[in-house]
Protein backbone atom coordinates (compact mmCIF):
# COMPACT_ATOMS: atom_id res chain seq x y z
CA UNK A 1 0.00 0.00 0.00
CA UNK A 2 1.00 3.49 -0.85
CA UNK A 3 2.35 5.31 2.41
CA UNK A 4 1.49 9.02 3.08
CA UNK A 5 3.63 10.89 5.67
CA UNK A 6 2.76 13.07 8.30
CA UNK A 7 4.75 14.89 10.69
CA UNK A 8 3.74 14.19 14.57
CA UNK A 9 3.83 17.31 16.65
CA UNK A 10 6.55 17.05 18.87
CA UNK A 11 4.28 16.90 22.38
CA UNK A 12 3.73 13.46 21.09
CA UNK A 13 6.74 11.93 20.29
CA UNK A 14 7.74 10.83 23.41
CA UNK A 15 4.52 9.53 24.06
CA UNK A 16 4.30 7.47 20.54
CA UNK A 17 8.04 6.19 21.24
CA UNK A 18 6.95 4.72 24.48
CA UNK A 19 4.39 2.64 22.81
CA UNK A 20 1.16 4.26 23.34
CA UNK A 21 -0.83 3.04 20.45
CA UNK A 22 -3.80 5.90 19.62
CA UNK A 23 -3.23 8.33 17.47
CA UNK A 24 -4.76 11.54 18.95
CA UNK A 25 -6.75 13.91 17.27
CA UNK A 26 -3.95 16.65 16.96
CA UNK A 27 -1.03 14.51 16.83
CA UNK A 28 -0.41 15.17 13.45
CA UNK A 29 1.17 18.65 12.02
CA UNK A 30 -0.08 18.29 8.72
CA UNK A 31 -3.65 17.01 8.96
CA UNK A 32 -4.53 18.36 5.18
CA UNK A 33 -2.59 15.24 4.21
CA UNK A 34 -5.43 12.86 5.91
CA UNK A 35 -7.99 12.66 3.25
CA UNK A 36 -8.70 9.01 2.83
CA UNK A 37 -9.67 6.98 5.95
CA UNK A 38 -7.36 3.63 5.41
CA UNK A 39 -4.31 5.06 3.82
CA UNK A 40 -0.96 4.01 5.77
CA UNK A 41 1.02 6.43 7.16
CA UNK A 42 4.30 7.20 7.27
CA UNK A 43 5.08 9.18 10.87
CA UNK A 44 7.94 11.25 11.01
CA UNK A 45 8.79 14.46 13.54
CA UNK A 46 9.61 17.65 13.06
CA UNK A 47 13.26 17.01 12.67
CA UNK A 48 12.40 14.38 9.47
CA UNK A 49 13.23 11.34 11.64
CA UNK A 50 11.15 8.03 11.82
CA UNK A 51 8.51 7.54 14.24
CA UNK A 52 6.39 4.66 13.08
CA UNK A 53 3.87 3.31 10.58
CA UNK A 54 0.25 3.81 11.37
CA UNK A 55 -3.14 3.86 9.42
CA UNK A 56 -5.60 6.88 9.53
CA UNK A 57 -8.97 5.67 10.59
CA UNK A 58 -11.47 7.86 13.19
CA UNK A 59 -12.82 6.10 16.00
CA UNK A 60 -13.62 7.50 19.45
CA UNK A 61 -10.55 10.23 20.92
CA UNK A 62 -8.52 9.54 17.73
CA UNK A 63 -7.68 9.29 14.18
CA UNK A 64 -5.73 6.36 13.89
CA UNK A 65 -3.94 3.05 15.42
CA UNK A 66 0.34 2.77 15.34
CA UNK A 67 0.52 -0.47 13.66
CA UNK A 68 4.53 -0.62 13.71
CA UNK A 69 7.51 1.02 15.21
CA UNK A 70 9.89 -0.71 12.56
CA UNK A 71 10.60 1.64 8.96
CA UNK A 72 11.33 -1.59 6.58
CA UNK A 73 8.04 -2.79 7.56
CA UNK A 74 4.76 -3.00 4.75
CA UNK A 75 1.73 -2.67 5.88
CA UNK A 76 0.35 -5.56 3.57
CA UNK A 77 -1.47 -9.11 3.67
CA UNK A 78 1.64 -10.70 5.18
CA UNK A 79 1.51 -7.69 7.86
CA UNK A 80 -2.15 -8.85 8.59
CA UNK A 81 -1.20 -12.56 8.46
CA UNK A 82 1.48 -12.66 10.71
CA UNK A 83 -0.56 -10.42 13.56
CA UNK A 84 -3.52 -12.68 13.30
CA UNK A 85 -1.61 -15.92 13.35
CA UNK A 86 0.42 -14.56 16.25
CA UNK A 87 -2.84 -13.77 17.90
CA UNK A 88 -4.52 -17.44 17.01
CA UNK A 89 -1.44 -19.12 18.54
CA UNK A 90 -1.74 -16.86 22.17
CA UNK A 91 -5.26 -18.45 22.23
CA UNK A 92 -4.58 -21.98 20.93
CA UNK A 93 -5.53 -23.94 24.00
CA UNK A 94 -8.75 -22.24 24.39
CA UNK A 95 -9.56 -23.80 20.88
CA UNK A 96 -8.91 -27.05 22.47
CA UNK A 97 -11.49 -26.44 25.19
CA UNK A 98 -14.97 -28.03 24.77
CA UNK A 99 -16.33 -26.24 27.98
CA UNK A 100 -16.17 -23.19 26.19
CA UNK A 101 -16.44 -22.54 22.56
CA UNK A 102 -16.94 -18.70 22.84
CA UNK A 103 -13.89 -16.88 22.97
CA UNK A 104 -11.61 -13.59 21.67
CA UNK A 105 -9.20 -14.62 19.24
CA UNK A 106 -7.87 -11.08 18.33
CA UNK A 107 -8.28 -8.01 20.83
CA UNK A 108 -7.68 -4.62 18.53
CA UNK A 109 -4.62 -2.89 20.29
CA UNK A 110 -3.80 -5.41 22.53
CA UNK A 111 -2.58 -7.67 19.32
CA UNK A 112 -1.50 -4.74 17.63
CA UNK A 113 -3.89 -3.63 15.41
CA UNK A 114 -5.98 -1.23 16.89
CA UNK A 115 -9.77 -0.89 16.01
CA UNK A 116 -10.16 -4.27 15.07
CA UNK A 117 -11.26 -7.43 17.40
CA UNK A 118 -12.30 -10.56 15.97
CA UNK A 119 -14.45 -13.29 18.40
CA UNK A 120 -15.09 -17.11 17.89
CA UNK A 121 -18.71 -18.60 18.33
CA UNK A 122 -18.32 -23.14 17.81
CA UNK A 123 -16.89 -22.46 14.17
CA UNK A 124 -18.38 -18.59 13.40
CA UNK A 125 -15.55 -16.01 13.37
CA UNK A 126 -17.21 -12.58 14.20
CA UNK A 127 -14.98 -9.17 13.29
CA UNK A 128 -16.26 -6.22 14.94
CA UNK A 129 -14.31 -2.78 12.75
CA UNK A 130 -14.41 -0.20 14.65
CA UNK A 131 -13.45 2.54 12.23
CA UNK A 132 -14.07 3.19 8.22
CA UNK A 133 -9.68 3.35 8.00
CA UNK A 134 -9.61 -0.85 9.59
CA UNK A 135 -12.44 -1.18 7.53
CA UNK A 136 -10.33 -0.95 4.20
CA UNK A 137 -8.38 -3.58 5.22
CA UNK A 138 -11.25 -5.86 5.12
CA UNK A 139 -9.58 -7.94 2.36
CA UNK A 140 -6.28 -8.56 4.35
CA UNK A 141 -8.06 -9.62 7.33
CA UNK A 142 -10.98 -12.14 5.43
CA UNK A 143 -7.54 -13.45 3.43
CA UNK A 144 -5.91 -14.33 6.47
CA UNK A 145 -8.56 -16.23 8.18
CA UNK A 146 -8.92 -18.13 5.05
CA UNK A 147 -5.24 -19.18 5.05
CA UNK A 148 -4.98 -19.72 9.22
CA UNK A 149 -8.22 -21.15 10.26
CA UNK A 150 -10.74 -23.32 9.13
CA UNK A 151 -14.40 -22.20 10.30
CA UNK A 152 -17.96 -22.30 9.33
CA UNK A 153 -18.54 -18.63 8.44
CA UNK A 154 -17.73 -15.47 9.18
CA UNK A 155 -20.25 -12.68 10.31
CA UNK A 156 -18.59 -8.69 10.70
CA UNK A 157 -20.62 -5.49 12.50
CA UNK A 158 -19.15 -2.12 11.19
CA UNK A 159 -19.39 0.02 13.97
CA UNK A 160 -18.20 3.47 12.22
CA UNK A 161 -21.83 5.35 11.56
CA UNK A 162 -22.13 8.99 13.22
CA UNK A 163 -20.94 8.90 16.72
CA UNK A 164 -19.54 5.16 16.74
CA UNK A 165 -22.74 3.98 15.99
CA UNK A 166 -23.12 0.09 14.43
CA UNK A 167 -24.28 0.52 10.64
CA UNK A 168 -27.58 -1.62 10.21
CA UNK A 169 -26.62 -4.40 8.38
CA UNK A 170 -27.12 -8.17 6.97
CA UNK A 171 -23.83 -8.66 8.91
CA UNK A 172 -22.97 -12.05 6.88
CA UNK A 173 -19.51 -12.32 5.23
CA UNK A 174 -18.95 -15.71 4.14
CA UNK A 175 -18.78 -19.55 4.43
CA UNK A 176 -21.86 -20.92 5.57
CA UNK A 177 -24.89 -18.85 7.20
CA UNK A 178 -25.06 -19.88 10.90
CA UNK A 179 -28.66 -21.57 12.27
CA UNK A 180 -29.49 -19.30 14.80
CA UNK A 181 -29.60 -19.26 17.88
CA UNK A 182 -26.43 -20.50 17.41
CA UNK A 183 -25.87 -22.35 21.08
CA UNK A 184 -22.24 -22.27 22.44
CA UNK A 185 -20.84 -23.16 25.56
CA UNK A 186 -18.97 -21.29 28.57
CA UNK A 187 -17.83 -23.28 31.26
CA UNK A 188 -20.41 -26.21 30.57
CA UNK A 189 -23.29 -23.63 30.29
CA UNK A 190 -25.07 -22.75 27.19
CA UNK A 191 -25.81 -19.75 25.90
CA UNK A 192 -27.79 -18.51 22.47
CA UNK A 193 -26.00 -16.37 20.69
CA UNK A 194 -27.60 -14.29 17.36
CA UNK A 195 -24.97 -13.23 14.96
CA UNK A 196 -27.03 -11.39 12.86
CA UNK A 197 -29.23 -9.00 15.41
CA UNK A 198 -28.03 -6.01 15.36
CA UNK A 199 -24.51 -4.35 17.03
CA UNK A 200 -25.24 -7.24 19.61
CA UNK A 201 -24.98 -10.89 19.89
CA UNK A 202 -26.47 -11.11 23.31
CA UNK A 203 -23.59 -12.33 25.18
CA UNK A 204 -20.38 -10.43 26.64
CA UNK A 205 -17.09 -12.59 26.40
CA UNK A 206 -15.39 -10.46 28.94
CA UNK A 207 -17.27 -11.48 31.68
CA UNK A 208 -16.56 -15.62 31.47
CA UNK A 209 -14.03 -15.31 34.73
CA UNK A 210 -17.09 -13.60 36.98
CA UNK A 211 -20.03 -15.64 35.42
CA UNK A 212 -18.04 -18.46 36.28
CA UNK A 213 -16.56 -17.84 40.29
CA UNK A 214 -20.55 -16.57 40.76
CA UNK A 215 -21.26 -20.24 39.51
CA UNK A 216 -19.17 -22.24 41.34
CA UNK A 217 -18.49 -20.34 44.47
CA UNK A 218 -21.27 -17.25 45.55
CA UNK A 219 -24.84 -18.65 44.34
CA UNK A 220 -25.94 -21.58 45.89
CA UNK A 221 -28.74 -20.92 48.15
CA UNK A 222 -28.58 -17.45 47.48
CA UNK A 223 -31.57 -14.99 46.74
CA UNK A 224 -30.04 -13.28 43.77
CA UNK A 225 -30.78 -9.81 42.09
CA UNK A 226 -29.34 -9.15 38.12
CA UNK A 227 -29.37 -5.49 37.34
CA UNK A 228 -29.07 -4.46 34.60
CA UNK A 229 -29.51 -8.12 32.88
CA UNK A 230 -29.65 -7.45 29.00
CA UNK A 231 -30.20 -11.71 28.02
CA UNK A 232 -29.75 -12.63 31.68
CA UNK A 233 -26.37 -14.67 31.59
CA UNK A 234 -25.87 -13.82 35.46
CA UNK A 235 -28.79 -15.19 35.91
CA UNK A 236 -28.28 -18.21 34.10
CA UNK A 237 -25.16 -19.01 36.05
CA UNK A 238 -26.20 -18.06 39.37
CA UNK A 239 -29.21 -20.66 38.93
CA UNK A 240 -26.82 -23.30 37.63
CA UNK A 241 -24.71 -22.50 40.66
CA UNK A 242 -27.71 -23.90 42.70
CA UNK A 243 -29.11 -19.87 43.47
CA UNK A 244 -32.74 -20.63 45.11
CA UNK A 245 -34.14 -18.19 43.16
CA UNK A 246 -32.96 -15.21 40.43
CA UNK A 247 -34.33 -11.53 40.22
CA UNK A 248 -33.22 -10.20 36.54
CA UNK A 249 -34.55 -6.14 36.20
CA UNK A 250 -33.64 -4.65 32.96
CA UNK A 251 -35.82 -1.82 30.63
CA UNK A 252 -34.97 -3.42 27.44
CA UNK A 253 -38.44 -4.98 26.26
CA UNK A 254 -36.32 -7.78 25.27
CA UNK A 255 -34.97 -8.55 27.89
CA UNK A 256 -37.07 -11.22 29.49
CA UNK A 257 -37.37 -13.14 25.91
CA UNK A 258 -34.04 -13.08 26.22
CA UNK A 259 -33.59 -14.02 29.61
CA UNK A 260 -36.25 -17.00 29.10
CA UNK A 261 -34.53 -18.61 25.98
CA UNK A 262 -31.56 -18.81 28.01
CA UNK A 263 -32.83 -20.20 30.71
CA UNK A 264 -34.55 -23.01 28.47
CA UNK A 265 -31.76 -24.17 26.94
CA UNK A 266 -30.01 -24.70 30.25
CA UNK A 267 -32.86 -27.14 31.33
CA UNK A 268 -33.70 -23.96 34.38
CA UNK A 269 -37.52 -23.52 35.23
CA UNK A 270 -37.56 -20.00 34.60
CA UNK A 271 -41.39 -20.08 36.15
CA UNK A 272 -39.01 -19.79 39.53
CA UNK A 273 -36.98 -16.66 38.51
CA UNK A 274 -38.07 -13.45 37.97
CA UNK A 275 -37.63 -11.10 34.51
CA UNK A 276 -38.97 -7.66 35.42
CA UNK A 277 -39.10 -5.34 32.60
CA UNK A 278 -38.22 -2.14 34.53
CA UNK A 279 -35.91 1.00 34.62
CA UNK A 280 -33.47 -0.43 37.22
CA UNK A 281 -33.64 2.54 39.74
CA UNK A 282 -37.27 2.41 39.41
CA UNK A 283 -36.87 -0.65 40.59
CA UNK A 284 -34.76 -0.22 43.94
CA UNK A 285 -37.28 1.92 44.93
CA UNK A 286 -39.79 -0.55 44.69
CA UNK A 287 -37.75 -2.87 46.43
CA UNK A 288 -36.71 -0.61 49.35
CA UNK A 289 -40.64 -0.13 49.64
CA UNK A 290 -41.62 -3.33 50.04
CA UNK A 291 -38.58 -3.93 52.27
CA UNK A 292 -36.78 -6.82 49.50
CA UNK A 293 -33.92 -7.54 50.19
CA UNK A 294 -31.01 -9.86 48.71
CA UNK A 295 -27.94 -12.19 49.87
CA UNK A 296 -26.25 -10.76 45.83
CA UNK A 297 -26.77 -7.77 43.96
CA UNK A 298 -24.87 -7.89 40.67
CA UNK A 299 -24.34 -4.36 39.29
CA UNK A 300 -22.98 -4.05 35.49
CA UNK A 301 -24.72 -0.98 34.22
CA UNK A 302 -23.59 0.11 30.50
CA UNK A 303 -20.81 3.31 30.80
CA UNK A 304 -23.99 5.40 30.00
CA UNK A 305 -27.81 4.79 29.64
CA UNK A 306 -30.62 7.14 29.53
CA UNK A 307 -34.23 6.34 30.40
CA UNK A 308 -37.43 8.29 30.38
CA UNK A 309 -36.39 9.80 34.09
CA UNK A 310 -32.81 9.12 34.47
CA UNK A 311 -29.45 9.66 32.85
CA UNK A 312 -26.74 7.20 34.06
CA UNK A 313 -23.05 8.25 33.59
CA UNK A 314 -20.97 5.62 35.10
CA UNK A 315 -18.04 7.79 35.93
CA UNK A 316 -20.27 10.37 37.72
CA UNK A 317 -23.11 8.37 39.05
CA UNK A 318 -21.95 4.90 39.84
CA UNK A 319 -21.38 5.80 43.72
CA UNK A 320 -25.48 6.28 43.64
CA UNK A 321 -25.58 3.16 42.20
CA UNK A 322 -23.75 1.89 45.04
CA UNK A 323 -25.67 3.31 47.53
CA UNK A 324 -29.18 1.76 45.92
CA UNK A 325 -27.30 -1.74 46.01
CA UNK A 326 -26.39 -1.43 49.28
CA UNK A 327 -29.81 -0.55 50.87
CA UNK A 328 -31.04 -3.67 49.49
CA UNK A 329 -28.53 -6.23 50.50
CA UNK A 330 -28.46 -8.17 53.81
CA UNK A 331 -26.03 -8.50 56.03
CA UNK A 332 -22.46 -10.22 55.23
CA UNK A 333 -24.26 -10.40 51.66
CA UNK A 334 -22.57 -9.62 48.36
CA UNK A 335 -22.48 -6.82 45.70
CA UNK A 336 -20.85 -7.83 42.37
CA UNK A 337 -19.84 -4.17 41.23
CA UNK A 338 -18.58 -4.27 37.69
CA UNK A 339 -17.74 -1.58 35.33
CA UNK A 340 -16.61 -1.08 31.03
CA UNK A 341 -16.18 2.50 31.48
CA UNK A 342 -12.62 3.12 30.73
CA UNK A 343 -12.58 6.72 31.91
CA UNK A 344 -11.44 5.57 34.79
CA UNK A 345 -9.11 3.01 36.68
CA UNK A 346 -9.29 0.72 39.60
CA UNK A 347 -8.17 3.08 42.21
CA UNK A 348 -11.03 5.88 41.14
CA UNK A 349 -13.75 2.84 41.42
CA UNK A 350 -12.51 2.07 44.59
CA UNK A 351 -12.98 5.09 45.93
CA UNK A 352 -16.27 5.15 44.21
CA UNK A 353 -17.42 2.04 46.75
CA UNK A 354 -16.01 3.57 49.94
CA UNK A 355 -17.48 6.92 49.36
CA UNK A 356 -21.11 4.96 48.70
CA UNK A 357 -20.47 2.76 52.24
CA UNK A 358 -19.44 5.89 53.69
CA UNK A 359 -22.72 7.66 52.86
CA UNK A 360 -24.94 4.28 54.08
CA UNK A 361 -22.57 4.02 57.25
CA UNK A 362 -22.04 0.25 56.49
CA UNK A 363 -19.01 -1.66 56.32
CA UNK A 364 -17.76 -3.45 53.83
CA UNK A 365 -14.66 -5.97 52.69
CA UNK A 366 -13.39 -6.28 49.44
CA UNK A 367 -12.93 -9.93 48.49
CA UNK A 368 -12.28 -10.52 44.88
CA UNK A 369 -11.22 -8.26 41.95
CA UNK A 370 -11.15 -9.26 38.20
CA UNK A 371 -10.31 -7.29 35.13
CA UNK A 372 -10.08 -9.00 31.71
CA UNK A 373 -9.54 -12.76 30.80
CA UNK A 374 -6.18 -13.46 28.90
CA UNK A 375 -7.70 -13.63 25.91
CA UNK A 376 -8.85 -10.02 25.64
CA UNK A 377 -5.23 -9.10 25.16
CA UNK A 378 -4.13 -5.66 26.78
CA UNK A 379 -1.89 -2.80 26.05
CA UNK A 380 0.25 -2.39 29.40
CA UNK A 381 1.13 1.64 27.66
CA UNK A 382 -3.01 2.17 26.32
CA UNK A 383 -4.68 1.94 29.61
CA UNK A 384 -7.87 2.40 28.42
CA UNK A 385 -7.54 -0.92 27.17
CA UNK A 386 -8.18 -2.36 30.25
CA UNK A 387 -11.00 -1.57 30.59
CA UNK A 388 -12.98 -3.81 33.07
CA UNK A 389 -13.47 -3.92 36.25
CA UNK A 390 -15.17 -5.89 38.56
CA UNK A 391 -15.23 -5.85 41.96
CA UNK A 392 -17.09 -8.16 45.03
CA UNK A 393 -17.98 -6.42 47.59
CA UNK A 394 -19.02 -8.16 51.24
CA UNK A 395 -21.61 -5.97 53.54
CA UNK A 396 -20.98 -5.86 57.01
CA UNK A 397 -22.51 -3.80 60.32
CA UNK A 398 -18.98 -4.24 61.41
CA UNK A 399 -15.70 -3.56 60.23
CA UNK A 400 -14.30 -7.02 58.71
CA UNK A 401 -10.48 -7.63 59.16
CA UNK A 402 -8.56 -8.69 55.99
Amino acid sequence: MTETIVKLKKKYRNKILKGYPLIEKDAILDKNKLDKQGMVLKIIDEDNKFIAKGYYGKQNKGIGWILTYKENIKINQDFFRDKIKEALYLRKKMYANQETTAFRTFNGEGDNIGGLTIDYYDGYYLINWYSEGIYKFKDYVITALKELTSFKGIYEKKRFNTGGKYIDDDDFVLGERASFPLIVKENNVNFAVYLNEGAMVGFFLDQREVRNIIKEKYSKGKNVLNTFSYTGAFSVFAAKGGAKKTTSVDLANRSRKKTIEQFKINDIDESKHDIIVEDVFKYFKYAVKKKLTYDMVILDPPSFAKSKKYIFSASKDYTNLLIQAINITKNNGIIVASTNCSNFDMDRFKDFINKAFKETNEHYKIIQEFSLPSDFKKNNIYKESNYLKVVFIQKSTIYLED
